[in-house]
């Protein structure tokens, strides 16, 4: 039964995260965490902290991890394929009706329409690690605030929004500023 599971769980994530990856986040957040407690909020933290360093989008990275973790092999590649199977038939699909249809003015407002919706999820996604970063799983009071955790986001934030840094240098140096701090702490 658990590689059913897998499988559904990820077909329905593969199927409803339209925007990519970081649009993946809430909803692998809610099947993984919250519906079968596969993983915890700080164990699916780290999850995506790692998705986002490997290679390869995010959500098909996820959907192997928790798959090996709870089936081995097996469960890594049914959580895959049920994750990827909704996108390749959707995308075969979408790309067929768009070169035939894709001078329609409905359907270049049907585009527009959906933009904003992929930024908000993307938000959402964001704002629920910075809390997990910043509160960890306790609840949200100044005195559960890790202010290292919030001096690194700060200082990332600006490396890469202003100073253009690479976001995979920024990620080493912050993981290694964390790690100096937490060993003398």
């Amino acid at each position: 039964m658990t590689l059913w599971e897998l499988f559904f769980a990820f077909l329905q994530v593969g199927l409803f995260s339209v925007g990519g990856g970081y649009a993946a986040i809430p909803l692998l957040e809610s099947t993984v965490v919250r519906s079968h407690a596969w993983l915890t909020l700080s164990e699916f933290s780290d999850l995506v902290t790692i998705a986002e360093m490997t290679p390869g989008p995010i959500g098909i990275n996820a959907a192997t991890f928790v798959g090996m973790r709870i089936a081995g092999l097996p469960g890594a590649l049914i959580a895959s394929l049920g994750f990827v199977l909704p996108s390749l038939i959707l995308v075969s699909l979408l790309f067929w009706l768009y070169r035939k249809y894709r001078t329609l003015p409905l359907l270049q407002r049907l585009m527009k329409t959906l933009r904003p919706v992929v930024v908000a999820l993307i938000a959402s996604a964001g704002v629920t690690l910075l809390r997990t970063a910043v509160f960890g799983d306790a609840a949200l009071s100044l005195s559960a605030v890790s202010w290292l955790a919030v001096v690194l986001f700060t200082g990332a934030f600006a490396a890469i929004r202003f100073g253009k840094w690479n976001p995979i240098l920024v990620m080493a140096l912050c993981g290694g500023l964390y790690l100096g701090v937490s060993l003398f702490l």
